[in-house]
């Protein structure tokens, strides 16, 4: 499975390079100015899943082995960046390769970091992003216009779908629409796929809070106004206090145990964060367990038995048999292999089985 990645997105000095920071310990550099991260720097992320260790205490395996998806660190979009601005065109390119954005807006005061605009206001950083991408969508679907043309005046079948589909993104472009606001069939996104639209991809936001509002970020008036934008095209929110997050980062499993209870959090809002970009991409986990390990990999929905297979090795997917199955759920109900079989809950699933978030698969293959 070729790697989904999501491109971390947002206007200058607004937490984005911290937030990396956090996320991959990737010591990417961050400063008080706009531009210091010039190339996208990209980082491997380790997915949290409490069903990983759980699975432990049914199988005692020598090690344990989480699943990880990459983060894409994209150097702050300036106004104008549609047409060249700032370095527009790269950075544009860059969130052209990726598969969903996650967009970082400042919800806090701090006259110790200057905002590129001179004043807080999340929802204008939202449109400013938003609008430089609509733009560049647009100059693309524009230019896709001109040469489909030709095949509209030819009576060209394909270039006739192909033309309808066109206006109908343009038109929504053009009303500062977001092409994802769109209801698109299957066939009509396949139509568009190569002209890879940066407005197409899913967005989630990221609330960037100060550590004072970690607490109760429901009472900054910041987080509110990007809960009640996101909510219009049914996108998630989720709040996270970069500098905070960062600290958390350097400590290991125990010590941030700890952090967090002396914070009164439940959850580091980087581990929410990572939950639901996997959750964006459209990825699940699927389990592998033995004496040897206990590892979770990465899937995306929607596939059978004998492409998840093929993600542990090309081998496993060509000489596919069949896949010993039993859930998450079922197996920690039962507290061994042994008893979820005699329960009649490991099932044996052929090459059709459309594998779900949690299986725990044993594959048997030929070579």
């Amino acid at each position: 499975m070729s790697s989904l990645t999501a491109g971390i997105v947002g206007l200058p000095n607004v937490g984005k390079s911290t937030l990396f920071n956090a996320i991959t310990q990737a010591g990417a550099e961050s400063a008080n100015y706009p531009f210091c991260t010039i190339d996208p720097n990209v980082g491997i992320v380790e997915v949290p899943d409490e069903r990983l260790y759980k699975l432990t205490e049914v199988v005692t395996p020598q090690k344990i082995v989480p699943t990880a998806f990459e983060f894409t660190d994209i150097a702050g979009i300036v106004k104008g960046a549609s047409e060249g601005e700032g370095l527009g065109n790269q950075f544009l390119s860059h969130i052209r390769q990726v598969d969903a954005i996650c967009h970082v807006v400042r919800c806090f005061d701090n006259d110790n970091i200057t905002h590129v605009s001179g004043k807080i206001d999340p929802i204008d950083d939202i449109e400013i992003i938003n609008l430089e991408l609509i733009l560049a969508d647009l100059e693309t679907v524009n230019r896709r216009l001109e040469r489909v043309q030709k095949l509209v005046k030819q009576r060209d079948k394909d270039g006739l779908l192909e033309h309808e589909v066109l206006l109908k993104v343009k038109e929504a472009l053009e009303a500062d629409k977001p092409v994802r606001s769109l209801i698109l069939d299957e066939d009509e996104r396949r139509i568009i796929q190569h002209l890879h639209l940066l407005t197409i991809k899913p967005v989630l936001y990221v609330a960037n809070v100060g550590e004072n509002d970690i607490h109760q970020p429901e009472e900054n008036e910041h987080v509110a106004n990007v809960k009640n934008f996101a909510a219009e095209e049914d996108a998630e929110v989720i709040v996270v206090c970069a500098s905070v997050e960062e600290e958390i980062a350097e400590l290991d499993y125990e010590e941030k145990e700890a952090f967090l209870e002396e914070l009164g959090i439940e959850e580091s809002g980087l581990d929410q964060l990572v939950k639901a970009t996997y959750q964006l991409l459209g990825l699940g986990t699927y389990f592998t367990a033995g004496e040897k390990e206990v590892r979770a990999w990465t899937f995306r929905k929607g596939m059978t038995a004998p492409e998840a297979a093929g993600i542990i090795h090309t081998d496993f997917e060509k000489g596919f048999i069949r896949a010993e199955t039993v859930s998450y759920d079922d197996l920690m109900d039962a507290g061994s292999m042994v008893r979820a079989r005699e329960r009649g809950k490991v099932r044996l699933e052929g090459k059709d089985y459309i594998v779900e978030d949690g299986d725990v698969i044993h594959f048997r293959f030929n070579v």
